[in-house]
């Protein structure tokens, strides 16, 4: 059995994982929430990397009940993310595998979020919308890659949604309480609905949202309206990617995934299109550990690894330019 020490830590979660050829065995993390009002400082969300990372390290290895130099590699989010949170998860990654003598693994963090959501579901070949903080897209595997049907071209979803939250006093996380507030809603007010092409755009329809809040509209019914119209948005885009290539499952991966309204829509697509809808649990939505670590083994079975001396973080890496030779050929398929 081949194991894998996955660490991610693109943004505010640090999370520590280890995986298998059965997949993911552990899976503990640890999020920074910055006060209310304010978002995620690249620089205090590194800080929190620092104090909690050799904890999760030394507690993942205990569960597991194994030392480090059991484990064959170790994988690491390089990107993309917020610089100074990813260096601290690379920084930790680079000194176990030359210490050890371990082969290192580089891992995309978006590929990481569609690749978990695939092995909780097993889902082979999906229609993916991906969600989260830092990205929104529709995407397939095509070729060598995962093609991009269609992306936000100017914010992620979750972004867009957090930062109207914090904006108009919400708790954090933004998301879930958004879609409280929006529950309570009773009239749909017309927002900007920016779908160009494939491509949908976040940012006038947040800045409109939050004009209405300033004019004395009831928060609920303009939650609600920004909620209805971003995940309508998604759903056009998804629609349409099903439509084009055939593909009969559908899988929702990242954090936004946790949404309700956000699932019930997808469940109606997927209905239309007579395709099974596969949704990432709850525990493997957000950033995590496991997906790091689920993703290192993939890659590292595939011949992936780089040296620690060449192992520089990238803050922005398209999804799309990433290698993935395991595609179709994951090892829980073939038992």
């Amino acid at each position: 059995m081949t194991l894998v020490l996955g660490i991610e830590s693109t943004a505010h979660t640090f999370g520590v994982g280890i995986a298998s050829e059965d997949g993911v065995l552990i899976n503990i993390n640890d999020t920074y929430t910055p006060p209310q009002g304010v978002g995620i400082h690249p620089r205090v969300a590194a800080d929190h990397h620092v104090v909690v990372g050799p904890r999760l390290l030394s507690e993942a290895l205990r569960r597991l009940g194994i030392g480090i130099r059991d484990i064959d590699a170790v994988a690491f989010s390089m990107g993309p993310g917020l610089g100074p949170a990813l260096r601290v998860g690379a920084t930790l990654a680079r000194a176990i595998a030359i210490k050890y003598g371990k082969p290192l693994v580089p891992v995309h963090h978006g590929v990481a979020h569609v690749e978990v959501a695939r092995w909780s579901v097993r889902f082979r070949d999906p229609l993916v919308l991906l969600v989260s903080g830092g990205h929104t897209m529709v995407i397939a595997h095509s070729g060598r890659t995962y093609g991009v049907f269609g992306e936000t071209i100017d914010m992620a979803v979750g972004n867009a949604l957090d930062y109207f939250a914090r904006s108009v006093g919400l708790p954090n996380p933004g998301v879930p309480h958004l879609e409280e507030c929006a529950e309570r809603g009773s009239r749909y007010i017309p927002l900007p609905y920016t779908v160009k092409g494939q491509d949908v755009s976040f940012s006038g329809l947040v800045e409109e949202a939050l004009r209405l809040v300033r004019r004395g509209i009831a928060l609920p019914d303009v939650c609600l309206s920004l909620i209805e119209t971003a995940y309508s948005m998604l759903g056009e885009v998804v629609e349409r990617g099903l439509a084009l290539t055939g593909k009969k499952e559908l899988l929702l991966a990242g954090g936004v995934a946790r949404s309700k309204r956000l699932r019930s829509i997808m469940e109606w697509i997927a209905n239309e299109f007579n395709a099974k809808l596969g949704i990432v649990p709850p525990e493997y939505a957000g950033d995590n550990g496991g997906m790091i670590a689920l993703t290192g083994l993939l890659a590292y079975k595939s011949g992936i690894t780089i040296d620690p001396t060449e192992a520089v973080t990238k803050q922005r890496w398209r999804l799309d330019e990433v290698k993935t030779p395991w595609f179709g050929n994951e090892p829980w398929f073939n038992k």
